[in-house]
């Protein structure tokens, strides 16, 4: 608490990483590793009911989007993130920033998209001019500033519905949960980014369209995941059923097994399941 009212008179702000090395050098009595720093800040935001952003702290951000969306941060040129290429335009850590840009678009749907390698696949077909829609991406499961500025997105665009394409697997439907509901490890600010995501694919019902060979047993790490999700309360019962597939089958399948019927498949794919309204 000391270290963050430090941060907060001089008008800094800090990763957890960089607040860890600071207090091993300042500290290293009370604090040896990552881990402890990061429980300490989820029970100081508990302790004083706040968010980290609140006490200087700045989340690192992984994510990326593109597609038909226009930011602006207050004096700043726009950015056209239809125009950012295959990388796309890297979300910064800043909540702030991110509470405070202008946001535009004519999109008619937001995808979460689970893979860096699936986003550029989408940027680079440019699938938002076939498909109005903004792509984001948090590289795997999604860090605060990715999910802050989906939520910053649910608010600025209510009627945009919000789809997740992730793997077949337990960690997939995790990514996606986490999204929708928060994440536990977040202690009191779990669920203040939750925003109403659909389960876009890939599903069951889309088992048929990957030939055997595309598909790969399940790890342990997987049935732990899997196991974990069981046990929570709020996962609702269509998705439970197809977790209890994926278990009963005891096998995985990722994005790319779509490419068995070409590398522009994906988006024919998207679009039909958006078309049918196929999204739970």
């Amino acid at each position: 608490m000391e270290m963050c009212f430090q941060i907060l008179v001089q008008e800094k702000r800090v990763t957890q990483r960089e607040l860890f090395y600071k207090l091993l050098c300042d500290s290293p009595d009370y604090f040896t590793s990552q881990l402890q720093v990061n429980r300490t800040i989820q029970d100081v935001v508990a302790l004083l009911r706040c968010s980290r952003f609140s006490l200087g702290i700045m989340a690192s951000s992984r994510g990326l989007v593109a597609g038909r969306l226009l930011l602006q941060e207050p004096n700043e040129e726009v950015v056209d993130c239809s125009a950012c290429g295959s990388s796309g335009h890297a979300i910064s850590g800043d909540l702030n920033l991110l509470e405070k840009l202008i946001l535009k678009t004519d999109a008619r749907y937001i995808i979460v998209v689970e893979k860096h390698a699936i986003f550029q696949r989408l940027a680079e077909d440019r699938i938002f001019n076939q498909i109005p829609s903004i792509l984001i991406t948090a590289k795997g499961y999604p860090d605060i500033a990715t999910r802050f500025l989906l939520h910053r997105l649910s608010r600025a665009f209510p009627d945009l519905p919000i789809l997740a394409l992730v793997d077949w697997n337990p960690a997939g439907l995790g990514i996606l949960c986490t999204f929708k509901f928060g994440s536990i490890g977040m202690g009191l600010e779990a669920y203040r980014y939750a925003c109403n995501v659909k389960w876009l694919g890939l599903r069951g019902d889309d088992l048929q369209l990957i030939p055997e060979q595309s598909m790969v047993p399940l790890k342990q790490r997987d049935l732990q995941i899997a196991t974990s999700l069981m046990s929570s309360e709020i996962l609702q019962e269509n998705y439970r059923r197809e977790l209890a597939v994926m278990v009963q089958l005891g096998q995985r399948v990722e994005i790319e097994a779509l490419y068995f019927h070409g590398y522009s498949y994906l988006g024919k794919y998207i679009a039909k399941k958006i078309v049918q309204a196929n999204y739970i």
